[in-house]
């Protein structure tokens, strides 16, 4: 039988303090792995598991050693207009990038593990090259390569993983108003498929919509709900 992979080194950012949109994420961790010898370093970030409809998506990033692009930042600390105005310069500043996604039926059938399993292999393949290294925000390793290094607070602190915090949120995000001309009822222009008053109050009234996510809690309590996915513990 063959022997299991080590598990993703964990690094922890340094101090207790919360990071802010004043301080920028760095190239440090990249040019440390550039140094010593991993010349296709990959940032990787998910957004989109808490939202009730519409994809999951995972961004891919591939940073270039001499040159960055100011003020990009975690995506969750940018406004909707900050994220679209970096997204071109973001785009043409990587040497690759990719946004893999795993649609709502995925999620629903496969549950959120194995969908952000899949929308991360997708990202990776999509950027058509080989990574010596993948950089992933959070404490658990989706991607499983055998190459990963979990960062935590990485979309804050990591350049790499900033990126590809952005291009999946704008990627998602344009993605969820395009749904908006077909499924208008639900506001996926202002939610993105995300939880708030509006949407609860339109779920209860309409019901769900072709792509909303019809195994979550959150339809348990409707006449609409399906099976509620139990996740299994990840850490």
């Amino acid at each position: 039988m063959a022997a299991p992979l080590a598990k993703a080194p964990l690094l922890r950012p340094a101090g207790r303090r919360k990071p802010t949109k004043a301080t920028a994420p760095t190239l440090a961790l990249e040019k440390e792995l550039w140094a010593s010898g991993h010349e296709v370093v990959v940032g990787l970030d998910e957004v989109g598991r808490g939202a009730w409809a519409g994809p999951l998506a995972v961004g891919a990033a591939v940073l270039p050693q001499g040159r960055r692009v100011l003020g990009v930042r975690d995506s969750k600390m940018l406004t909707e207009r900050e994220r679209e105005r970096l997204f071109d310069r973001i785009a043409g500043w990587c040497t690759a990038w990719h946004v893999g996604m795993a649609s709502q039926a995925e999620c629903d059938e496969l549950g959120m593990s194995a969908a952000q399993r899949i929308a991360a292999s997708r990202a990776i393949a999509g950027l058509q090259v080989v990574p010596d290294k993948v950089l992933l925000d959070g404490s658990w390793d989706f991607v499983g390569r055998g190459t990963t290094i979990r960062v935590i607070k990485g979309d804050a602190t990591v350049l790499s993983i900033a990126a590809a915090s952005i291009l999946a949120k704008v990627t998602r995000d344009r993605l969820m108003r395009e749904m908006h001309e077909h499924y208008p009822w639900w506001w996926f222009d202002e939610n993105k498929g995300y939880p708030c008053p509006k949407h609860k109050a339109v779920l209860q009234g309409f019901g769900p919509s072709a792509i909303h996510r019809r195994s979550w809690v959150f339809m348990d309590h409707t006449p609409w709900g399906g099976r509620t996915v139990r996740e299994p513990t990840l850490f």
